[in-house]
């Protein structure tokens, strides 16, 4: 299909250049952990405050990019996060081991009722999920919503397959099995995927459901976008599912477009996951499942991801520092959203939201 042109800052994907922003990044089974250092005039307090989050992959380019932004102004406000997947940034909220957690799929009802200390789902970015693929020859691929659902449940293995080839009808599909790419992690993007893919098809609810981690007809799993993303790179015929901001970064990765609920192939992008956006309206509770949107230029999977606060916190200063990153984020941060591929939020929701962060409070 097409390919989406690179970053001009690569963040989370390029571990020098992440150093040169001033992003402390280190890996292994814990995730990637990024902290942000820097300089500048700090107006907030006047103490040291680190603060740690954990969770989800999918806004981490961002949330990076804001927190070594805010850095540049607070130097004595530290935020460290740890990309680790949705599922286990929920878990570690729920522990109590981190001042944030970070999450694609809005946290249920159950989980929430984990928490003592009172839980505020806050909806930062939102973005798109894409497919995306390693195909030599073929710069352009259309993915009807029957063809990509049986490839995912391994009913079509080659590329050259009728189906596809009846969709895309000037490529020159190559006799080359396709190997999927899935997240093997506990993982929120893997929920919004798969909850699409359930909506859409009655087979694929039967046979594998929606969660955030679940048992996948075939494929190889990856640990995260980054590793999603750095296995389709690294293997011909691969397709996997990554947050749209991932594959901007790499000049030589393709997406498909994918069809809609009306018929049309759309073409991942912040401008037709806002057309999806401004059709769904965000309830009070902010917990919001787009699971096939209409309109005729919406693109089919996208989703809000959202930053977990606790309620009530011990510690004043730490309260103070960290709604004060929390509204850069939601304010400032928003510039930087459409440059990494995200969808910067509308501003009712950024009022919406602004209300919440003003609940956080000390204990």
């Amino acid at each position: 299909m097409f390919s989406v042109k690179r970053s001009q800052k690569q963040l989370l994907l390029a571990p020098l250049l992440a150093l040169t922003l001033g992003i402390a990044s280190c890996g292994g089974e814990t995730g990637e952990d990024t902290a942000a250092t820097g300089g500048g005039e700090d107006t907030v307090v006047s103490e040291d405050v680190s603060l740690t989050g954990a969770g989800a992959s999918f806004p981490a380019p961002l949330y990076q990019r804001w927190f070594s932004e805010y850095n540049q102004q607070h130097p004595n406000i530290q935020v460290s996060y740890q990309s680790v997947g949705s599922g286990a940034g929920v878990e570690q909220f729920i522990q109590g081991t981190v001042d944030f957690g970070a999450s694609d799929v809005a946290m249920s009802d159950e989980e929430i009722a984990q928490v003592e200390r009172g839980v505020l789902l806050l909806p930062m970015t939102a973005g798109s999920i894409v497919m995306a693929y390693n195909l030599d020859g073929v710069e352009q691929l259309n993915l009807p919503r029957e063809v990509y659902v049986d490839i995912l449940l391994g009913n079509i293995t080659n590329w050259n397959d009728p189906a596809i080839q009846e969709a895309n009808p000037d490529a020159e599909l190559p006799d080359q099995a396709i190997t999927v790419v899935y997240r093997s992690d506990g993982s929120g993007t893997t929920g919004v995927f798969t909850k699409h893919l359930s909506d859409i098809s009655p087979e694929w609810e039967e046979q594998v459901g929606s969660g955030k981690t679940v048992e996948w007809p075939t494929g190889i799993g990856a640990k995260g976008n980054e590793g999603v993303t750095a296995q389709v790179l690294q293997t011909e015929g691969a397709v996997g599912y990554v947050e749209y901001g991932y594959a901007k970064q790499q000049e030589e990765l393709k997406v498909a477009k994918l069809e809609n609920a009306s018929g049309n192939f759309i073409e991942p992008s912040p401008e037709t996951a806002a057309n999806t956006l401004s059709a769904v309206e965000l309830p009070e509770n902010f917990r919001a499942f787009i699971t096939d949107p209409e309109g005729e230029n919406s693109y089919p999977i996208v989703t809000y991801t959202w930053i977990l606060a606790y309620q009530n916190y011990d510690d004043p200063t730490k309260v103070q520092a960290l709604k004060d990153v929390l509204e850069f984020g939601l304010n400032e941060g928003q510039t930087y959203a459409e440059e990494l591929g995200y969808v910067p939020l509308p501003e009712n929701v950024v009022q919406k939201v602004q209300e919440a962060i003003d609940r956080i409070n000390a204990s």
